[in-house]
């Protein structure tokens, strides 16, 4: 299928899956490996659009779930999609809306045809099926989609996990068919490999959604409450079995340990709430570890949030100067950290593309991890 979602390898690691690249979409090129920030409800939290693009944010993912319930997507098909409607340019990832309705909706009940739930907000009755997933984010008009699957916890038996896996390649294949009848010509859809840490279901759902040719492929159920050890384990035998002609989409993660060893195992994008939701306790991510500026050792610290960061917050303003903007509870002190951690990430997965070109990322790994305060080993048997 010659879909407007496209990947071009640029160069692979000779030491582990690693590779950088460059996805292609209608609205631009942009290199990966990558971070995309979340704009939960059409907006990343304290963020303005000019703010992100200073950032270097490429990419950013809207959730389908929270734009259905409200404004719905009805309003924002009207006003001309979500890119009109949030005034942003540049490419947007609509997930699938199913992790919200398992997570935040009442009274679900699973069947065949999709999920039968209760809006977390009015308590109205509502229903989403892989067709109605796909018809959702066609009005969104994101220019790449997720198919609706099944999020089983990642310690489910097998068989349970094996009626979820088999479950999400059907759903993955009538949402394939609800986009080839109403979807627009720029949109991509991507589909979920899910399987918890059965490897052999991991397998058999990466199988059965390549053989439908998807625009690119996302892998689920994974940094929800598994050891990171077993997280890297399951994507080192899952990303092999994805086409390298592909993106591949790690779901949900976002520190910084996790980034890069899912680069290693070859991953291209990566998504989290992370950076902006610590950033409003007032955490702030370092190259020498978590910083949470509240602390009262910081009062007359005049230094940086992070010596070696060259972001806007930490060229202009001290520890101290954000210090007391949270003791006075005046959101600048949100705007700034959010700022310098999305920042840290986004400008991280450049540095990490750059090991990448230059063939020492197992160097750049060890050293990042040293200096952050990760005491592990090299990443030599991924």
């Amino acid at each position: 299928m010659d879909w407007p979602i496209k990947y071009r390898l640029e160069k692979k690691d000779s030491r582990t899956l690693a590779r950088a690249g460059e996805i292609v979409t209608t609205r631009g090129t942009y290199q990966t490996p990558m971070f995309m920030p979340v704009g939960t409800q059409a907006t990343v939290k304290s963020m303005s659009n000019g703010d992100l693009k200073s950032l270097g944010a490429g990419i950013i993912l809207v959730n389908t779930y929270h734009m259905w319930v409200r404004p719905g997507e009805n309003v924002v098909k009207k006003a001309g999609g979500l890119h009109q409607f949030m005034n942003w340019d540049q490419p947007i990832l609509t997930d699938s809306g199913g992790f919200q309705a398992f997570s935040l909706a009442d009274l679900r009940n699973f069947t065949e045809e999709g999920i039968k739930f209760k809006n977390h907000l009015s308590g109205d009755e509502m229903f989403m099926s892989p067709e109605v997933s796909i018809k959702v984010q066609n009005d969104l008009d994101s220019d790449i989609m997720m198919s609706l699957d099944i999020l089983e916890p990642f310690y489910s038996d097998h068989d349970q996990m094996k009626k979820a896996v088999e479950r999400t390649s059907r759903w993955a294949e009538r949402g394939l068919n609800q986009h080839l009848k109403t979807g627009l010509p720029d949109q991509g859809l991507f589909g979920i490999v899910q399987g918890g840490g059965h490897r052999d279901l991991r397998e058999q759902s990466a199988r059965d959604l390549t053989s439908m040719d998807f625009a690119g492929y996302s892998i689920g159920g994974l940094s929800v409450g598994e050891t990171k050890d077993e997280m890297n384990e399951v994507l080192s035998y899952t990303t092999p079995i994805l086409p390298e002609n592909k993106p591949r989409y790690l779901m949900g993660v976002g520190t910084a340990d996790s980034l890069i060893d899912g680069v290693i195992r070859g991953v291209d994008i990566f998504d989290c709430v992370l950076p902006t939701r610590i950033a409003r306790n007032g955490t702030a991510m370092t190259h020498h570890g978590r910083v949470v500026i509240k602390n009262a050792k910081y009062h007359e610290d005049f230094s940086p949030l992070d010596l070696e960061c060259d972001c806007d917050t930490c060229r202009n303003y001290s520890r101290a100067y954000i210090r007391s903007l949270f003791s006075n509870h005046e959101i600048l002190g949100i705007r700034l950290v959010s700022y310098h951690n999305l920042y840290f990430l986004t400008h991280l997965m450049r540095q990490v593309r750059q090991a990448i070109l230059d063939d020492n990322l197992l160097e750049f790994r060890q050293e990042f991890f040293e200096k952050y305060g990760f005491n592990k080993k090299n990443a030599k048997n991924f």
